[in-house]
């Protein structure tokens, strides 16, 4: 795929962001799968260990990471009858902790703007 640092947004093509949000938006619609992936940004798991380390079921993380390996963003990696799973691209935990960061500062911008209007 073309590097897309030089394109602007609005050249690029609808149907380039409709793929996008179907298939990278929709798989992190879900805050468990986000738990997921920062989990397996420390190291790669297998299912049990997961569910686990998250405290969820292990059918819940099990759904969930079908989802993620659908959508290209886990791995797996067979190991006799284990399954170990890992991320496919590391660029996704920088993608989450920018959207993190945005949240945050669009919260302090919101606390500013309330703070403001706040008479003393």
């Amino acid at each position: 795929m073309p590097e897309r640092k030089d394109i602007p947004v609005t050249h690029v093509p609808l149907e380039e962001l409709a793929i996008l949000q179907t298939n990278i938006c929709q798989a992190l619609s879900d805050p468990k799968r986000i738990l997921i992936l920062y989990a397996l940004n420390e190291h790669p798991r297998h299912v049990n260990d997961l569910a686990a380390d998250l405290g969820l079921p292990q059918p819940t993380v099990s759904r969930h990471l079908r989802v993620l390996r659908q959508q290209s963003l886990v791995l797996t990696e067979r190991e006799g009858v284990w399954t170990t799973y890992r991320l496919a691209d590391r660029r996704i935990i920088q993608v989450l902790d920018t959207m993190q960061q945005v949240m945050f500062d669009g919260l302090k911008r919101k606390t500013a703007v309330f703070s403001n209007q706040i008479p003393a």
